[in-house]
């Protein structure tokens, strides 16, 4: 008896998820291209990315899951309305990334993706042919495993990848969390690779980009991309780039935005990742930046924005107040020149000296 994809993706569906997308086993098409990546350094500090036992997960997912047949990619969604312009546009409020407006997607689809897991592996046949194994065998990722998940989920038939290297569906735009099975089961049909690219000849995202972080279509340097800068850079920014981060705290949607597949995608409905709390969504500078760590850690408890803590979120909220030049600012900038962290000491220094050459 033949398994059946159907049934899995039915049942992915019954748990909440939007997208649902099956494939080989096999390294992503986009291999080369991101060793080439690694290559020109553009990970920037993102190490881990290079470490040479990801790289050969990558290469081989087999090494990752001995007897590894098959990839069930999921996608669900997290896109919002937008914010009004008027909160948008305010150099007083700091802005933060649509995916991290609600509860931590990690804390939202591990658990569904395991509760899947668990029913692909103790599911009898003929659903699912176990092969030489007396059972299945799964690893389950989100966001966090040594796959380049988007590549993944293009051949699953989910999207193409844009020039701003996101994976965008064409009914559905980019706002939409990924997350994989990688299973020794094999099934009965796997889902067809969408074209390699549907963009065309629109350069939207590459020409939106206020710190040029695309040094070509479908290329991303990290060390100039806003959302790498916010989140996962620990240290100084480079003050050549801090004017051009705009108001941004915590990730950056500019390249999602202005993509024209952006107008088909559909509010989530997913009641955990929905808010109307205009100061979780855009908080005002002046309260970020008297956020001390027991505040901070009742703000963002479960929140994506807890994983890069205290430090860097004041930090980023001090570029965010140079930028705005208001001298309402500086009373909260001046006290956190004598904050404990060096980090943050330097960035309230630097949004003085912006704001007084108002």
């Amino acid at each position: 008896m033949t398994p059946s994809a159907a049934a899995v993706k039915a049942r992915a569906l019954e748990l909440g998820f939007n997208l649902v997308g099956i494939t080989p086993a096999r390294p992503s098409p986009f291999l080369s291209a991101y060793e080439r990546w690694l290559e020109a350094g553009m990970h920037a500090e993102m190490g881990y990315m290079a470490r040479p036992d990801r790289v050969e997960r990558r290469r081989d997912l087999r090494v990752i899951l001995p007897g590894a047949r098959s990839l069930v990619v999921v996608g669900l969604d997290y896109g919002q309305m937008a914010l009004p312009e008027a909160i948008r546009q305010d150099p007083l409020r700091g802005r933060i990334a649509t995916y991290a407006w609600g509860l931590d997607y990690h804390e939202v689809m591990t658990p569904r993706l395991e509760q899947l897991a668990a029913w692909l592996n103790l599911t009898p046949q003929p659903l699912a042919r176990l092969h030489e194994e007396r059972g299945s065998k799964s690893r389950v990722y989100v966001d966090t495993g040594p796959l380049l998940e988007r590549g993944h989920a293009q051949a699953a038939g989910m999207g193409f990848i844009g020039k701003n290297t996101m994976l965008i569906h064409p009914r559905r735009g980019s706002t939409f969390f990924l997350g994989e099975i990688l299973t020794t089961l094999e099934f009965d049909h796997y889902d067809q690779p969408e074209a390699q690219t549907m963009c065309g000849r629109c350069t939207r995202c590459l020409t939106a980009c206020p710190t040029n972080a695309f040094p070509a279509p479908h290329i991303l340097d990290a060390r100039r991309c806003i959302s790498y800068l916010t989140i996962e850079h620990k240290g100084s920014i480079d003050p050549a780039l801090r004017p051009l981060m705009g108001n941004w705290v915590y990730g950056c949607d500019i390249c999602q935005d202005v993509c024209p597949f952006q107008r088909f995608a559909a509010p989530t409905a997913e009641p955990t990742f929905q808010t109307a709390d205009l100061d979780r969504v855009a908080p005002r500078l002046v309260d970020l930046l008297a956020l001390d760590e027991d505040r901070f850690q009742a703000q963002y408890d479960k929140s994506a924005i807890e994983r890069i803590k205290r430090e860097r979120l004041v930090r980023n909220a001090c570029v965010a107040a140079g930028n705005s030049r208001s001298p309402e600012l500086l009373p909260a900038l001046l006290r956190l020149t004598q904050d404990t962290s060096d980090i943050v000491r330097e960035h309230a220094i630097w949004a003085m000296g912006q704001i007084d050459a108002t």
